[in-house]
């Protein structure tokens, strides 16, 4: 489809290494945020507080980076954002505070934290101020070498599907950043351990069913604890990201809501890290062709969302015999090809809420196959009868 849209468009950058690149680079926090998610919720701890522990994960691992070195500072993020875990998960499992406020309050606290904290280290230090840290030394960049040149050549050919399939290649081949590659490997190592170790089937069980789990010996408290710790490390991680290789430099406010769109990205994903990862590059890609070409980028995409709701529609048909459903995504298809046939670009404005407008429609297309563990948010005592 994307091969399509390209084709029919002239839009080349669609599939481009740059855009993919980008795309990655994009989603790494909005998927650090959503494994962080995971974790949290999946022990029965809903976790609001992602953005708040992003934002002390970015200005924890540029002051790390400064003061210990590239990797000190990926750490600090990572210890950073464990506080904020820490503190959620004793206002929330030992406290009994309702998740939601404590989530909201951790968010609070992450930003007037890292302001009160950046006028008191960064002002003063060259290049640094009230708002804003000096440069932070990033992580190396690695590229699978001798494939480089050969897939940029064959990507400028722009030949149908051939071209697009090396666009992607060389976008997650060459200069990747070993952050990147990091945060990559945390998808399949977070699968393994939670389904497929017996930590990860007690922790699961503290989501469905605490009760039933505590009467097999399993120590609820424990295992939320260390889930949601767990979670404030994987969000710090996504924000000492964004600081440390997004912009190589901490700057309040850089976050940008990506804690939010990572819980959107874990509830599209139906609380999997396989589909988690896919949600957050979903956005990370439309944010990347926001960026890069805009307007033009962003009307080519409407021809893939047109063919993606027909494909959905008559899959709803043919496969699952909802003709209402149906119904409505063919209307739907036809109403966003009529908006790509009438223009030829799509006004700036738009193209900046793309990926906000993309979080919506994916949570309203998905919401019908979601399912949440079933004791997600529910407040647990040692020792209730249900």
């Amino acid at each position: 489809m994307m091969s399509i849209a390209r084709v029919v468009t002239g839009a080349n950058d669609i599939t481009s290494g740059g855009t993919i690149g980008a795309a990655v680079g994009l989603a790494v926090p909005i998927g650090l945020a959503a494994l962080g998610g995971l974790w949290s919720e999946r022990s029965g701890v809903v976790n609001i507080g992602l953005e708040g522990m992003m934002i002390l994960g970015t200005w924890c691992g540029a002051w790390g980076a400064l003061t210990f070195g590239t990797w000190g500072g990926v750490l600090a993020g990572a210890i950073g954002g464990a506080l904020g875990g820490l503190l959620h998960a004793l206002v929330t499992v030992t406290f009994g505070v309702d998740h939601i406020i404590s989530g909201v309050a951790i968010n609070i606290l992450g930003l007037g934290a890292t302001q009160y904290l950046s006028k008191l280290v960064f002002t003063g230090m060259k290049g640094g101020g009230e708002t804003q840290s000096p440069r932070i030394p990033a992580p190396a960049d690695v590229s699978v070498p001798g494939i480089g040149a050969p897939l940029l050549d064959l990507e400028n050919r722009h030949l149908f599907l051939v071209s697009d399939l090396a666009g992607v290649l060389r976008g997650v081949t060459q200069d990747v950043s070993l952050f990147t590659i990091v945060a990559v490997l945390l998808v399949p190592i977070s699968f393994y351990v939670l389904w497929r170790t017996a930590f990860g089937l007690r922790l699961r069980s503290c989501g469905e069913r605490p009760v039933a789990a505590e009467s097999l010996g399993v120590n609820v408290y424990f295992y939320k604890y260390v889930a949601v710790v767990i979670s404030g490390a994987l969000a710090g991680l996504g924000g000492a990201f964004l600081s440390m290789v997004a912009s190589g430099i901490y700057r309040e406010g850089q976050t940008g809501g990506r804690g939010f769109i990572g819980l959107a990205a874990m509830i599209f994903g139906n609380w999997r890290p396989g589909g988690l990862a896919g949600g957050a590059l979903l956005f990370g890609y439309t944010d990347a062709l926001q960026l890069r070409q805009g307007g033009t980028s962003v009307h080519a995409l409407l021809l893939v969302v047109a063919m993606l709701l027909a494909a959905f529609a008559v899959y709803q048909l043919v496969r699952q015999h909802r003709n209402r459903a149906a119904l409505l995504s063919g209307v739907f298809a036809l109403a966003v090809f009529a908006v790509f046939a009438m223009t030829d670009t799509v006004p700036e404005q738009f193209t900046s809420f793309t990926p906000h407008l993309t979080t919506l429609l994916v949570l309203s297309l998905a919401s019908q196959r979601l399912r949440m563990p079933a004791a997600d948010g529910v407040p647990y005592r040692k020792g209730q009868a249900k």
